[in-house]
C-alpha cells in the first residue's frame, strides 16, 4: 500500500481598500480611501451582511487630495488545501498486475475564499467575501 500527499498553505493575497474617484477627478483612476480608526478589526465573516474586516474603520474621500490607505495594506483570506491519493497493487503473475487507486482533490473539501469587496461605493457588500476562488 502507498500514498501520495500534497499540501498547500498559502497566506492571503493583498488588496487596497478605495473609494470614489470623484474627489480628485481622475477618471480610470483608483482612489484610495480614509482609514479612520487607528486599527482595522478583522471580524473573520463570510457572506452578505458578514464583514470580513470592520467596514467602519474606513471612509470615502471628500476632498480633493489621495486617500490615507496604503495600496495592498489589507490580506483576505489564507488558502488551506490538501490533495491525498492511496494505491494498492496485486500481482497476479509476473505480466499481469490489478492496481486499486483512490486520489481526492482538496480531500478536506475546505472552501478558497475570493478577496472581500474593497469599494466602498459598493455599500452593503463592502468587507463581505461573496465568493470562492
Amino acid at each position: 500500500m502507498a500514498t501520495n500527499s500534497l499540501i498547500s498553505v498559502l497566506s492571503g493575497a493583498p488588496f487596497t481598500v478605495t473609494a470614489e474617484n470623484t474627489s480628485l477627478n481622475m477618471p480610470g483612476s483608483n482612489q484610495t480611501a480614509d482609514q479612520v480608526k487607528p486599527t482595522v478589526k478583522k471580524l473573520g465573516g463570510v457572506g452578505r451582511g458578514n464583514p470580513y474586516y470592520d467596514p467602519a474603520a474606513f471612509a470615502e474621500v471628500t476632498e480633493a487630495r489621495f486617500g490615507n490607505v496604503g495600496f495592498n495594506s489589507l490580506r483576505g483570506p489564507g488558502l488551506f488545501n490538501w490533495d491525498f491519493g492511496l494505491f494498492r497493487e496485486f500481482a497476479f503473475s509476473e505480466r499481469w498486475k490489478l492496481q486499486f487507486r483512490m486520489e481526492s482533490f482538496n480531500f478536506t473539501n475546505t472552501p478558497h475564499l475570493d478577496l472581500p469587496d474593497g469599494k466602498i461605493a459598493d455599500g452593503e457588500d463592502f468587507m463581505t467575501i461573496t465568493g470562492t476562488t
